[in-house]
């Protein structure tokens, strides 16, 4: 007896996309490239298929079908595809070296690091931070160097104070 009932995945065809006219599609896989992709959309982590298709006086139907025919993905899919580019960018910014992947998850969109984690290895087979070391192994002349830590206050006030017992104690021996 089997535990695990494994069948091979079907390729489902849904009625409603072949209703929408294919130069429709088409019209509508130019406006959706240039609200996600041209204005950035993919950065807004509320950015829903619902808001894209308001956007464009449409339902989610159809937006699902532009997406799925057009693009050969589902929405998340290709919006999280456009997350991941820009977090790769980020990564091998010197710039950003310093930053958390919690930062990096926040600055793509993405609503937490766990979503950005699976999205990132689904899409690179590696996880972001061993993207960013493997970047940084071939490429260590761009490895941003630790500043040298600058004199504290307190040093430069605690010196000040030895000094000023120092005299004082001359001067009393002196006396």
């Amino acid at each position: 007896m089997t535990k695990y009932n494994i069948t091979a995945k079907k390729e489902k065809e849904a009625h409603y996309r072949s209703l929408v006219n294919p130069t429709l599609m088409d019209e509508m896989k130019e406006k959706i490239n240039r609200i996600i992709v041209m204005e950035k959309k993919y950065l807004d982590k509320d950015y829903s298929a619902k808001k894209l298709a308001e956007d464009l006086g449409t339902n989610t139907r159809y937006i699902s079908a532009v997406v799925n025919v057009r693009f050969h993905m589902n929405y998340t899919s290709f919006i999280n595809k456009f997350r991941i580019e820009e977090a790769m960018a980020i990564l091998v910014d010197r710039r950003y070296q310093k930053l958390r992947m919690e930062e990096v998850s926040d600055m793509v969109g993405f609503s937490n690091r766990q979503s950005f984690y699976a999205s990132f290895y689904k899409m690179m087979k590696m996880t972001p931070r061993q993207f960013r070391l493997q970047h940084l192994a071939l490429h260590p002349g761009e490895m941003v160097k630790p500043a040298k830590p600058a004199k504290d206050s307190k040093d430069v006030k605690g010196k000040k104070a030895k000094a000023a017992k120092t005299i004082s104690k001359r001067k009393s021996s002196k006396k």
